[in-house]
């Protein structure tokens, strides 16, 4: 660990680093799916349609909007919440049938001192437990790294929920902490779950994900034959 001329420990030295680029509105192209910048036209009805099918509304509890009934008022929440920078909205659309089935976001974005977050994500049914899911989060993590130079990528959620607690200590992320009492949604409180991923971690994290995203690790039925280890 580093000292200045008193003898106290300071933090590494970032000397040569430069402020990360923000992302602009662009696909991300994957062996399983692709990532499309959110079009009304073109997005909102096949998303609606994969959204609905979650007939007990369980993906929406953790979320701090929906359920939506109808397509008229996911619609309007689409138009006037998710066509912004930041939050920057990119829909997941499955290669094999081209129909979008689910949606995330690059948020709290911060080139300055490179740091970026990954949230407002929902993912359809269908989509859920498999390979896209797994692919559609790395492509959006590779690009923060490899491309766009970011020091720090985070993830947060609600700390009850276990299941966005559990995907994200597989996709890589570190468990950093709970925030308690860190916000009110829905008329109830959150104590937020904070998880990141670093520079230096990710390209370890990036071989794993490559070993697990190859075409021999799935069986006809798309089903894995090795976990994803990162």
């Amino acid at each position: 660990m580093p000292t200045n001329q008193h003898g106290q420990q300071i933090g590494a030295s970032v000397e040569g680093w430069r402020p990360a680029s923000s992302p602009d509105k662009k696909e991300m192209f994957g062996l399983y799916c692709n990532l499309e910048p959110l079009s009304i036209s073109k997005h909102s009805d096949q998303l609606f349609s994969a959204f609905i099918e979650d007939s007990d509304t369980v993906n929406w509890t953790y979320l701090p909007y929906g359920p939506f009934t109808d397509n008229s008022s996911f619609n309007y929440w689409l138009e006037k919440y998710c066509l912004n920078d930041d939050p920057q909205f990119q829909v997941i659309v499955d290669k094999q049938t081209n129909k979008a089935l689910g949606m995330a976001s690059y948020l709290r974005i911060n080139p300055q001192v490179g740091v970026i977050e990954v949230g407002h994500i929902h993912f359809s049914s269908q989509m859920q437990r498999t390979n896209i899911a797994t692919e559609a989060m790395y492509l959006m993590m590779s690009r923060v790294f490899d491309e766009l130079g970011y020091r720090r990528y985070e993830w947060k959620c609600d700390a009850l929920n276990a299941k966005s607690c559990r995907a994200a200590e597989r996709f890589g992320f570190t468990f950093e902490g709970i925030f308690r009492q860190a916000t009110i949604y829905k008329e109830r409180n959150r104590d937020t779950a904070w998880y990141s991923v670093t520079d230096y971690e990710w390209p370890e994290i990036k071989s794993s994900y490559d070993e697990w995203l190859r075409p021999q690790n799935f069986d006809k039925n798309g089903k894995q034959l090795s976990p994803l280890n990162c």
